[in-house]
């Protein structure tokens, strides 16, 4: 069994700045590939960015340039850190992993991946 626990959420004003963790635990193969995700009320779940065990990494075109996506892998930790951050950044953010074979990039379906966090909350105020 595979749990993520999201951390780093909070409220932040427009140009500032937030690090997201996701601790992991349950085998290393079901994190080949990690992500993160973010919901909006009334909108889709949308990919925001992606990382590989091996540290390829994708973005959202809406982030690239203002996040950052890495892992510890000797500590089972994905993050996500967030600059210039924006109003529309305001979302429920989800750490999500997937196994070998996971389609691993931002623009992959929610529904390719197989382990979900419970959420943190990000609002950006202007």
């Amino acid at each position: 069994q595979v749990q993520l626990v999201e951390s780093g959420g909070g409220s932040v004003q427009a140009g500032g700045s937030l690090r997201l963790s996701c601790t992991a635990s349950g085998p290393t193969y079901t994190t080949a590939c990690m992500a993160w995700f973010r919901q909006a009320p009334g909108e889709q779940r949308e990919g925001v960015a992606t990382i590989t065990s091996d540290g390829f990494k994708t973005y959202a075109d809406s982030v690239t340039g203002r996040f950052t996506i890495s892992r510890d892998n000797a500590k089972s930790t994905l993050y996500l850190q967030m600059n210039s951050l924006k109003p529309e950044d305001t979302a429920m953010y989800y750490c999500a992993s997937g196994p070998f074979g996971t389609y691993c990039a931002s623009s992959t379906s929610h529904v390719a991946f197989a382990y979900w966090g419970q959420g943190t909350q990000v609002m950006v105020s202007s």
